[in-house]
């Protein structure tokens, strides 16, 4: 089985590096230029399940949605990290998967003003994010955005370090932990 790739900053729009200027890194003593706060990946955990040989007869996956064997459907969305000392969010980017009915009216409200008067989509996390303790199959609800905004992302409040870190927020100290853990290829 093949893991998902190490995740990557991003260089969506709504993901940015924080204003920060840089920092020197505890994991490899480097300076690094810039402080990423957003990182994920580009497609759900089951895409990268499949034999890669078999990903462009069974899924079709575009930067924001995904459906495999057309029973599977997915959606990126965003969860929020408040970072306790800092004006910004630390941010995953996470694929959620769907009901057949909720996908297709996502889909259907995509690029129609006013579609986040929508009610939250119930949902699972489907990405395995860099935590020790996995992340998959996470309750979640899905609030739609207005136009040219990802949806974001609420977990259901559990004692998942990634629910908690959602809910309580975290420093600005343990964001940047976490973004060298993840540079650097290590769990959180």
């Amino acid at each position: 089985m093949q893991r998902s790739p190490l995740f990557g900053h991003t260089p969506d729009t709504l993901c940015r590096s924080s204003s920060m200027t840089g920092f020197h890194c505890a994991t490899c003593g480097q300076y690094h230029d810039e402080f990423p706060m957003c990182f994920g990946p580009s497609a759900p955990e089951l895409w990268y399940r499949l034999p890669p040989e078999e990903r462009e007869a069974r899924a079709l996956l575009s930067s924001d949605q995904c459906m495999i064997d057309e029973q599977h459907f997915f959606v990126l969305g965003r969860i929020l990290i408040p970072v306790i000392d800092s004006p910004e969010p630390f941010v995953w980017l996470a694929w959620v998967s769907l009901s057949d009915h909720n996908f297709h009216r996502v889909c259907e409200l995509w690029e129609t003003e006013g579609r986040e008067q929508e009610p939250p989509y119930f949902g699972w996390l489907q990405s395995a994010l860099p935590y020790t303790t996995p992340t998959l199959s996470l309750k979640t609800h899905l609030h739609t955005m207005p136009l040219g905004e990802r949806p974001l992302i609420e977990l259901e409040l559990t004692d998942h370090p990634l629910a908690q870190d959602q809910h309580r927020g975290i420093t600005l100290a343990r964001a940047q932990q976490m973004a060298e853990a993840v540079l650097h290829g290590q769990r959180i």
